[in-house]
């Protein structure tokens, strides 16, 4: 089987449960790093999914972050080859404004657990292990547009657009599904500064909120990230060679 590509954007945005997960299923995977100097193949020819991860840039900043238009490029690959791909946060984003849509200032930032609200129908919830309702981490300050032939499929009161799926086998989230706790613990602590002067927002929770609930929230979402993935990889080809049973 074909590796599935993951691009991470920055240091401190990890693969995190999205990596435990493919190791789980023995699927192989290849990490490119930006923060360090690698850059995006040129063609997806040699994978068998795509996946991006979040980064603090505006995905709109392509001229800081060249690597952000290849990515887009291969956003588009995928699109017209047929293989999956995942974006999470920024990722969401850019497979958005790489099919036409647009990612713009949020109507409010979210940082902290949100509850998002799954669509009421039977592909919605087959993404989320059959969950109406879920809870995830968000660290945003932009949201993305449902682009053409996407269908949105989980909302929330601050930021309505939170997942879409296209073609039954692409999905651009808004959340960090992917996270477990270190990364999560790092990033309220080191950004605390940062949360406090956003307290006034009812979607921004407290660095010490954030912090004292993780070992009760991290389990509960990295169940949720196993049905999303689980429901992910069913598009993969090769899948059964590499994961069986």
């Amino acid at each position: 089987m074909k590796p599935v590509l993951i691009i991470q954007q920055v240091p401190v945005d990890t693969p995190d449960y999205f990596a435990d997960f493919l190791d789980e299923q023995k699927i192989p995977y290849e990490i490119r790093k930006m923060h360090k100097g690698d850059v995006p193949p040129a063609t997806l020819a040699g994978y068998s999914g795509y996946c991006m991860l979040g980064g603090y840039m505006s995905v709109n900043d392509e001229d800081n972050f060249p690597f952000l238009r290849q990515e887009k490029a291969l956003v588009r690959e995928a699109l017209e080859t047929g293989i999956p791909m995942i974006g999470h946060c920024l990722g969401g984003q850019l497979i958005s404004t790489a099919l036409g849509g647009t990612v713009t200032q949020a109507p409010t930032q979210e940082i902290g657990w949100s509850t998002i609200r799954v669509s009421d129908d039977e592909e919605a919830k087959e993404w989320f292990g059959g969950r109406t309702q879920i809870e995830m981490f968000q660290w945003h300050n932009e949201t993305f547009s449902v682009p053409h032939n996407a269908r949105l499929i989980a909302s929330n009161d601050y930021c309505k657009n939170q997942a879409f799926i296209i073609d039954g086998k692409h999905i651009g989230m808004q959340f960090h599904c992917e996270v477990k706790l270190p990364k999560v613990r790092q990033w309220a602590t080191e950004e605390k500064a940062d949360i406090d002067a956003l307290l006034h927002l009812p979607s921004v929770q407290s660095s010490e909120s954030i912090v004292s609930t993780l070992s009760k929230r991290i389990p509960e979402s990295n169940a949720l990230a196993h049905s999303i993935y689980s429901r992910w990889i069913r598009s993969l080809p090769g899948l059964d060679q590499a994961a069986p049973g």
